[in-house]
């Protein structure tokens, strides 16, 4: 964890230092400093790069975290916020809060949690009504998925200036964010943290099975539905600063078990930590790797996602899904 910090940090600073314009270290000093520093640097650094740095590590920290939650709430290792649609659940309700209330700003955050709240409790319902295998709820995941795609089509279709930049926020990105917006955002993420944090041992009982679980007092449907309540509040959270942003709570949790092991507590602490170092990993080269031109981070993240998602059907083979 404490690695984790430390390249999280370093990774933070060059998001600061480095990026499509001429703005480097030197400027970054001066301002930091005090020294007289260029104007048009100051304005890139703080308007521009500070609040990108700052939306990708909240981003991901709660998108890690999210993903572990439904992985261990679900016992399914292929679920994840985008899987398994609270994504598309947030990003419809945030157009359709945009395209009923245009003047409400600070609106998306709630309308995002409550489309992720909506989608967590519909694959809630379909896993226990349908059976709860891994397949039923990836499957109904992916059903969700195309609803609420069609439906976030169908209102920039009907609407096309309900969001300004909608096509970005399709896609997951982080241009144009700004440190206002991250006020609300970050202190709901910051709170849910905790609280996830905190559901480390329930979820270990829940991890030894329904039956097991329930001998040892563990209320199980409570525990699930908290986790699912948690995790769809920090999607909703980063879907409202990044889009739909894809593949995060996938990967980040099974890196996490990997340096740590399958214990809930040490994942749920060390997720937040991986979590905000891919994104902000993934943004910087985002923006450097055709610079002066920029690509969303949404692309970089589902080009590394999209494989390694075919990478855990395959190891796992079709019983993995079936269990």
């Amino acid at each position: 964890m404490v690695a984790a910090a430390v390249l999280l940090g370093c990774t933070a600073v060059l998001g600061i230092v480095i990026g499509s314009t001429s703005v480097g270290i030197d400027d970054v000093l001066a301002l930091a400093f005090g020294a007289d520093a260029d104007q048009t640097a100051a304005n890139v650094i703080w308007n521009i790069r500070l609040p990108r740095v700052l939306a990708a590590l909240l981003a991901g920290a709660a998108l890690a975290q999210a993903g572990a939650l439904i992985q261990a709430a679900l016992d399914n290792p292929l679920a994840s916020p985008n899987i398994i649609g609270v994504n598309a659940g947030s990003g419809f309700f945030v157009l359709l809060a945009a395209c009923t209330f245009p003047n409400a700003f600070g609106l998306a955050p709630v309308a995002a949690f409550l489309g992720a709240l909506c989608v967590a409790g519909l694959i809630f319902a379909v896993a226990g009504l349908g059976g709860s295998s891994r397949l039923t709820v990836v499957l109904a995941g992916m059903a969700f998925t195309s609803i609420f795609t069609a439906g976030m089509n169908t209102i920039l279709i009907v609407n096309p200036d309900a969001y300004v930049g909608a096509s970005g926020f399709l896609i997951g990105g982080l241009s144009g964010v700004k440190l206002d917006e991250l006020i609300v955002p970050s202190c709901a993420i910051y709170a849910v943290l905790v609280l996830g944090l905190l559901q480390g041992t329930q979820l270990n009982l829940l991890s030894l099975g329904e039956h097991q679980a329930h001998s040892l007092g563990l209320n199980v449907r409570r525990t699930r539905l908290a986790a699912l309540v948690s995790a769809a509040a920090l999607a909703g959270c980063a879907v409202s600063i990044a889009g739909l942003v894809g593949f995060v709570g996938l990967i980040v949790p099974h890196a996490v078990r990997a340096l740590v092991g399958h214990d809930n507590r040490r994942v749920l602490a060390m997720a937040p930590l991986l979590g905000g170092l891919l994104v902000c990993l993934c943004d910087l080269l985002a923006r450097t790797m055709f610079a002066p031109y920029e690509i969303p981070v949404g692309i970089v993240l589902s080009l590394l996602g999209g494989p390694f998602f075919v990478y855990l059907i395959l190891r796992r083979g079709k019983g993995g899904l079936n269990g």
